[in-house]
């Protein structure tokens, strides 16, 4: 997703003194532009036609699991990895972790709280992310999980003091007192909206974070920071062409989260939960692809490039992603622009990938530029892979009204009133969700 849903989003963003870079001004010149262009008119989306998801490349039909497990699938992986979200360098890193702090009863007893310093490391440096747990105090035993990355550190999330700051790079921000790009004591709890830790945790789940610009941050710099350069070979400066953008980077590191929760006696490793929403939404869909160790999936608002049908060029597009953000996908996703039907995949088969897992798949009735239908339809097209696992699947193209979600054993879905956000309605559904298919 980009920044703006609307022009005066898009006016308070440039009158509110937020210091900017030339090049970043453009790049939001340009996505306005392209805003103003944008359709938004379902009669004005062109006729398509979606990949078959369970035919091979050379033709052959997959009939069943076997199949799908051993032909197609592997096929579809390499393409989205090779043509989207870029493949990882074949490099050997380092991985280690570090619990460094454990503090039990926090929230009035509630919870206890650890903070685990992930370690990556090799000849050409080193590189930490920290992953926040919450876990329910007293559990009888191992806990399910959500798993998610957050926007502006994991101090952000809930107000407690004992949360550490990143000091890595961020987002300015002046509604969240973040400025000159570096985080401090007064951002704690401003996005405590959209992760409501104690409903969790009464739910018997527990909370894992990270924040996303421990792993790589998110602006253009030419991949010079965060885990970029531990991956290059002697002198590279920059992934080539088919290597992974910033979104692998992301996501690989939510699989590396899953190493240490696999090592953590307190969580139950084959009922964790990744999450993200808007570009973390892509996120959380791409490493559910890859590590099949995530019981389940969940993508809120993740729009083009996540849950969201491309070929129907409603709302945001390929070109303007990747002319707003080219840091997040490999550049071999850059000559898909303006040239949907020339993708050799669509969305849905990302979806499929996940397959037999479920996934949940929110949309937002305000967040048109995410293309809400566009986002339901790339679950109910995955469907045709989920039958061969005996799954049931949505019956119908038809979205369910706004806040009537459907839930199944392959794909749950719902759009809810409201903005391009996560809110206690979303939360609700995802709790439910996972007490059905997961916990």
């Amino acid at each position: 997703m980009s920044y703006f849903q609307d022009r005066n989003q898009f006016f308070h963003f440039m009158l509110c003194g937020r210091p900017v870079f030339f090049c970043f001004a453009l790049i939001l010149l340009y996505t306005y532009s392209a805003m103003s262009q944008t359709n938004y008119d379902e009669e004005k989306v062109p006729e398509y036609q979606l990949p078959d998801v369970l035919v091979t490349h050379d033709g052959q039909k997959v009939s069943d699991k076997e199949q799908w497990e051993n032909l197609r699938r592997p096929e579809i992986m390499e393409l989205f990895s090779k043509e989207m979200f870029g493949v990882v360098p074949d490099v050997e890193v380092d991985f280690d972790f570090e619990v460094t702090k454990h503090i039990a009863g926090v929230l009035d007893g509630m919870a206890d709280l650890k903070e685990i310093d992930l370690i990556f490391s090799n000849s050409n440096g080193k590189e930490t992310a920290s992953l926040l747990l919450f876990l329910p105090s007293g559990a009888d035993g191992p806990v399910p999980l959500f798993l998610g990355l957050n926007f502006f550190g994991n101090h952000t999330i809930h107000p407690h003091p004992e949360i550490s700051i990143s000091k890595n790079y961020t987002r300015n921000n002046p509604q969240f007192y973040i400025y000159d790009h570096q985080a401090d004591e007064t951002s704690r709890g401003v996005r405590s909206n959209r992760w409501p830790v104690e409903y969790i945790l009464q739910n018997g789940y527990g909370l894992g974070v990270i924040y996303y610009g421990d792993l790589d941050p998110d602006f253009d710099d030419g991949y010079q920071n965060g885990l970029h350069p531990l991956f290059y070979q002697e002198g590279q400066n920059r992934p080539t062409e088919e290597e992974w953008g910033s979104i692998g980077v992301w996501a690989w590191g939510m699989s590396r989260a899953m190493d240490y929760l696999e090592k953590d006696s307190e969580v139950a490793a084959d009922k964790v939960i990744v999450f993200g929403h808007s570009r973390l939404g892509k996120t959380s869909l791409w490493a559910g692809a890859q590590d099949e160790r995530f019981a389940a999936v969940i993508s809120n608002n993740s729009g083009c490039g996540g849950a969201a049908i491309s070929r129907r060029r409603y709302g945001e597009t390929v070109e303007v992603i990747n002319t707003s953000f080219p840091h997040w996908f490999a550049d071999s996703f850059h000559k898909y622009n303006d040239k949907e039907d020339e993708l050799p995949f669509d969305q849905h088969m990302l979806i499929a990938l996940m397959a037999p897992r479920p996934v949940y798949i929110a949309s937002a009735e305000q967040d048109r530029w995410a293309d809400p239908k566009g986002e339901y339809l790339s679950g109910f097209h995955a469907g045709p892979v989920y039958q061969l696992y005996g799954k049931m699947t949505p019956s119908s193209e038809e979205q369910p009204p706004v806040n009537q979600p459907l839930f199944t054993e392959s794909i749950s879905y719902h759009i809810r009133t409201g903005a391009h956000d996560v809110t206690r309605f979303d939360w609700v559904q995802y709790i439910q969700f996972a007490n059905e298919y997961v916990k």
